[in-house]
């Protein structure tokens, strides 16, 4: 049985990978970080089948514990301190996780599993916020790298280090470089997230509008669930490579507004949504759209679901939650 580690997770990426790769008949093992972790609960509800280990991957010799113990296959690193605009708010800490945390779990696979190291597969997440202000549209593997914010400049320097380990030690270490990726899953702090679940709550009359910074910023947005299987596929190849994984297509928050609006009937939104300052940047994205040509020719990989249902399926996800949270506050004694 092929042995899978997976550190973060506790987020989107890592319960639906967890679950792709248990339906392959995997033994998954995941991460989780300190005591008492709130998302400990969820964990084990969703992915009651996958064996959790406590490790930090800003400490190297936890890191190298739990690679001796389960002796994986594969590792997919997925860890990281992902909200771009608290990357401000503490550089340090997202450099530490997101940028440092690469090269414990790196380490730790080379020393801690020795002559074996060489059969280990690992997966790095990097991310399209490395692109930065890009240097071409659309970005693909060969776009320089120009990161706007600590935490795109702590995914380059995790994925310059996993081609640095893979050219250097001969370790089949690949990354693959995901534009914006959503679901149900994803954290409500998160503008996706964070407009669908407003779109809820206007819709069953529980809020009144939304705050958000820049409505003219571009993403190229796709379901996690369909990239997840591209990080599998990568693992999968003899030869490890950096992979983009996109749609190829881009939608503004504006469009992103309208398209969860309509969802429950609300065409006309001047008067809900708030432009805050607070939301906006220090130093803005534009425009992130990738090709993903290579993934397509070399993987077979291509995305299926597209952005209207996405956005479809997180809005009627949060009504039925926001729903739920409403009965259950007007059911509570006084």
């Amino acid at each position: 049985m092929t042995r899978a580690l997976i550190t973060g997770i506790t987020g989107q990426d890592g319960l639906y990978l967890a679950e792709l790769l248990l339906d392959k008949g995997y033994e998954v093992f995941g991460l989780i970080r300190g005591q008492d972790n709130p998302k400990y609960a969820i964990v084990r509800e969703l992915l009651p089948d996958v064996t959790l280990i406590k490790a930090d991957v800003t400490d190297l010799s936890s890191i190298i514990r739990a690679v001796q113990t389960v002796q994986p296959t594969e590792v997919y690193n997925l860890a990281a301190i992902s909200f771009v605009p608290y990357s401000w708010e503490n550089p340090a800490l997202t450099t530490e996780v997101t940028g440092k945390g690469v090269l414990n779990v790196l380490e730790a696979i080379r020393i801690g599993m020795g002559a074996k190291a060489a059969g280990v597969r690992f997966y790095q997440a990097s991310s399209s916020e490395m692109f930065g202000r890009v240097q071409q549209v659309p970005q693909d593997e060969a776009t320089m790298l120009w990161p706007r914010s600590p935490y795109g400049a702590a995914k380059a320097f995790g994925h310059h280090l996993t081609v640095n380990y893979r050219e250097s030690y001969g370790m089949h270490a690949s990354s693959g470089i995901l534009f914006n990726h959503e679901s149900p899953r994803r954290g409500p702090e998160f503008v996706t997230r964070k407009i669908t679940r407003a779109v809820a709550r206007i819709s069953l009359g529980l809020q009144q509008e939304i705050r958000l910074g820049n409505l003219d910023a571009e993403r190229d947005w796709g379901f996690a669930g369909d990239f997840v299987e591209a990080m599998w596929l990568m693992l999968q190849q003899d030869v490890p490579d950096d992979y983009v994984i996109a749609t190829g297509r881009t939608h503004s928050i504006r469009q992103l507004l309208s398209t969860a609006l309509a969802q429950v009937g609300i065409k006309d939104w001047d008067g809900l949504v708030v432009q805050d300052s607070r939301f906006v940047r220090p130093a803005e994205v534009d425009q992130l759209v990738g090709d993903a040509s290579k993934a397509h020719r070399v993987l077979g990989w291509k995305p299926r679901m597209r952005f209207e249902e996405l956005i479809g399926m997180m809005v009627e996800a949060d009504l039925e939650e926001q729903a739920i949270l409403r009965d259950r506050t007007l059911l509570m004694p006084l």
